[in-house]
């Protein structure tokens, strides 16, 4: 992509405002997406940018989908080694591939907060020998932990308020990412509402509404509560546009913007 070319998603989720990251202290950001348009290439554009040379941040990983080998693979293409990172301790990857809960009720809740318990100790770590560097953690995926505790969505919401509560007490930055037609309903579940309640910012990756095509891949709904710096209010900002994901790069363009 051309580095003149305006890149579409940041200038969505900074909306109003002059931000220098994306994932600003306190940010909670959450992905939806669907088996046609896998939204795991917006995690990987957080990782990189939080990882970004001119950054000192540090990212707390928590993988249920793959494993290490992944990601990294992924983004040495788009030009960031994560073994590196890993090493000086950015990047902080939580390896819970098989995490599995048989028992249900106590031996769940246990569990979730055995969880926790690590992420909460890997910011802490983080935030008392980096001073004032921004904290994401991101967490791949949230359906993966609802399969573990037996689709047990009260479980998760809870796991998820106990990592919400990390933005507010250490100023982390929160991103999750969910698979949103898992649900038979067509209504939508509580945990998908309670998420985007939480949340600063939704963004959901979509099919195309005229079929597949080869140049465009799907399409991109960002909402963004925007505060206003006047009256601090708080308002919705609706920003689409397409994509196309290539071996390093994801191009951004708004429909019938391309030859």
């Amino acid at each position: 992509m051309n580095a003149s070319t305006p890149n579409l998603l940041e200038e969505a989720l900074a909306g109003d405002e002059s931000l220098s990251s994306p994932t600003r202290r306190g940010r909670v950001v959450v992905i939806e997406d669907c088996v046609e348009t896998n939204g795991g290439f917006l995690l990987h554009h957080f990782i990189k940018r939080a990882l970004s040379p001119t950054s000192s941040d540090v990212v707390v990983f928590l993988a249920l989908a793959q494993p290490f080998s992944h990601y990294d693979r992924i983004l040495r293409k788009m030009g960031c080694n994560l073994g590196v990172h890993r090493d000086s301790k950015r990047f902080i990857f939580l390896d819970v591939l098989m995490m599995e809960f048989t028992d249900g009720g106590e031996s769940i809740e246990n569990g979730l907060l055995a969880l926790y318990g690590k992420i909460q100790k890997a910011v802490e770590a983080s935030y008392t020998s980096t001073g004032s560097r921004n904290i994401t953690v991101m967490i791949d995926d949230v359906s993966q932990i609802e399969v573990a505790v037996n689709g047990s969505s009260n479980h998760v919401l809870d796991f998820l308020h106990y990592c919400y509560t990390l933005t507010t007490e250490f100023g982390c930055s929160l991103v999750t990412l969910n698979h949103e037609d898992i649900y038979l309903s067509s209504d939508k579940p509580g945990l998908i509402l309670q998420m985007e309640h939480l949340a600063d910012v939704v963004i959901k990756t979509e099919p195309l509404t005229t079929g597949l095509a080869t140049d465009v891949h799907g399409q991109l709904t960002v909402i963004n509560r925007a505060v206003s710096s006047g009256s601090r209010s708080v308002r919705a900002k609706v920003h689409n546009f397409h994509f196309q994901v290539k071996e390093s790069v994801v191009e951004y363009f708004y429909p019938g913007s391309r030859n």
